[in-house]
C-alpha cells in the first residue's frame, strides 16, 4: 500500500476520530466489553479532536493517507505528561531519573496513540508511520519516548517490540469500559 504521512489540521478531526474508534472496537475486542466499544461516538471523538488540534498546546498528530487522500492511521506524540507513579520506581519528583517510574518531560515524549483501520493491519503502513513518528521525535530532540500499551494487547506488543520498544518495568491499572486492565509502560531510546 502506498502512504503519505503528513500533519493534522483541525479539519481533519473526523476521519481522525473514525480511524480512532474503528481501530478500538477491532484492537480491544477480547479486552473490553462489547457494549462499550458499540457505544464508542465518531462525532463525540472528531470534537475533542478538533479541540485537541486547535488548542494552543497541541500535540503532534501525524495522519497516514492512502488513496485518494483517505486517512488510514494515525499516531500522536507530546512531552511527556508530568507525573509520578506509584509503582515501580515511582517515588515521587520529577525528571532525571532513570527509576522505571519517573521520566522527564524535558527530554522524554510520549507516543499516547497509533491506531490504524483494521483493513491496513499488517501491511506496513503502521511501521512507516512509527518511523516517521520517531524521525518527528528525534528532530524535536527527544532523546526517549515512552507509551502504555495494554498488557493483554499482544499484537500491539509485538509491534512495538519488533521496532526496538521494550517493557521498563513500569505498569499502572486502570479502569476501562467498566474493566480494570494493567498498562504496561515501553520506551525506546532515540539517540544510540
Amino acid at each position: 500500500m502506498t502512504t503519505a504521512i503528513r500533519e493534522a489540521t483541525p479539519d481533519d478531526a473526523a476521519a481522525l476520530a473514525a480511524v480512532h474508534v474503528l481501530s478500538w472496537r477491532a484492537a480491544y475486542s477480547d479486552l473490553l466489553p462489547g457494549p462499550y466499544l458499540d457505544a464508542l461516538d465518531p462525532e463525540e471523538r472528531a470534537a475533542v479532536w478538533r479541540a485537541r488540534l486547535a488548542a494552543p498546546d497541541r500535540p503532534t498528530v501525524l495522519l497516514a493517507t492512502g488513496a485518494g487522500g483517505r486517512v488510514v492511521a494515525f499516531s500522536c506524540f507530546r512531552a511527556w505528561p508530568e507525573e509520578v507513579l506509584d509503582e515501580p520506581g515511582g517515588s515521587g519528583g520529577s525528571g532525571g531519573s532513570d527509576e522505571p517510574g519517573v521520566l522527564d518531560p524535558a527530554t522524554t515524549a510520549e507516543l499516547a496513540a497509533l491506531y490504524a483501520l483494521p483493513e491496513v493491519w499488517g501491511t506496513g503502513v503502521g511501521r512507516e508511520l512509527l518511523a516517521a513518528s520517531t524521525e518527528a521525535l528525534t528532530a524535536a530532540r527527544f532523546r526517549t519516548a515512552a507509551l502504555w500499551v495494554f498488557a493483554g494487547n499482544t499484537r500491539g506488543r509485538r509491534f512495538y517490540e519488533a521496532a526496538g520498544w521494550r517493557p521498563d518495568g513500569a505498569s499502572v491499572r486502570d479502569v476501562t469500559g467498566g474493566r480494570e486492565l494493567e498498562e504496561l509502560r515501553y520506551r525506546r531510546e532515540l539517540f544510540t
